[in-house]
C-alpha cells in the first residue's frame, strides 16, 4: 500500500512539473517549446513517475502501476490548471482552447498515430539521460522536446493540462469526442514508448 502511495505522490509532482512546462508553452509557443525542456529534465533528474517516462520501461508484473501514475499525473496537471484559469494576462485559457480544438479537428485516429511519434522520442530521451551525467547523455532530451512540440505530436500528460485549463463549458461541449481523442493519445504514447523493444530487445529470427 505504501509503495502505491509513494508512486502516486511522485506522479503528482511529475504532473505538476510537466503542467508548469505546458504553462510556459501556452504563454508563448515560439519560446515555450524550448522552455518545456526544463519540465522533463526536472522529472528525469528527480526520478519521478511520469507516464511517458515509465510505460516504455515498466515490467509486465507492475503494469497496473501505470494507472496510478497516469491518475497522479493528471491530478498534478489539474492543480496547475487552477492557477492558469485565473491568469487573465497571458491568455492561457485561449491558447489551451486552441490546442483542444486542433486535437478534436484531427480526430482520435490521427491523434493516436501522431502520439506514437511523441512516445518514440520520449523513450529515447529518458533512456539516454539514465546512462550518465555527462552533457552528451542529455542531448536527446534537449532536442526531443522541441521536436515533438514542433511536429504537433500529442503528449498525454501535457495535453491533460491543456484540456483541463479550457473553460468548463468547452469541455462539456466536447464530450465523448474529447474522451476518444485523449484515449487515443494515451494509447499512441504507450505504443511509441515501447517500439524500441520490438527493434532492439527481441532478436528477429529468419528461417530460410
Amino acid at each position: 500500500m505504501s509503495d502505491c502511495f509513494n508512486i502516486f505522490r511522485s506522479s503528482v509532482f511529475a504532473g505538476i512539473l510537466i503542467a508548469i512546462a505546458g504553462y510556459g508553452f501556452l504563454a508563448g509557443q515560439a519560446v515555450g517549446m524550448f522552455l518545456f525542456i526544463l519540465g522533463l529534465a526536472a522529472v528525469v533528474s528527480y526520478k519521478l513517475k511520469l507516464f511517458t517516462g515509465t510505460v516504455g520501461f515498466i515490467q509486465w508484473e507492475k503494469i497496473h502501476h501505470l494507472v496510478i501514475i497516469l491518475l497522479g499525473n493528471v491530478l498534478g496537471c489539474w492543480l496547475v490548471s487552477l492557477i492558469a484559469k485565473v491568469d487573465t494576462v497571458l491568455g492561457i485559457q485561449t491558447a489551451a482552447q486552441t490546442v483542444l480544438q486542433s486535437r478534436l479537428q484531427l480526430g482520435w485516429l490521427a491523434c493516436s498515430i501522431k502520439a506514437i511519434g511523441c512516445g518514440v522520442l520520449m523513450s529515447a530521451a529518458v533512456e539516454f539521460s539514465k546512462r550518465g551525467t555527462d552533457f552528451g547523455y542529455w542531448v536527446p532530451l534537449l532536442f526531443a522536446v522541441p521536436l515533438f512540440i514542433h511536429c504537433g505530436f500529442p503528449h498525454c500528460v501535457a495535453d491533460a493540462f491543456y484540456f483541463l485549463t479550457c473553460p468548463k463549458s468547452v469541455l462539456m461541449d466536447s464530450g465523448w469526442d474529447l474522451l476518444g481523442v485523449y484515449g487515443g493519445i494515451i494509447a499512441g504514447n504507450a505504443i511509441g514508448c515501447n517500439i524500441y523493444r520490438l527493434f532492439l530487445l527481441y532478436p528477429l529470427r529468419i528461417y530460410l
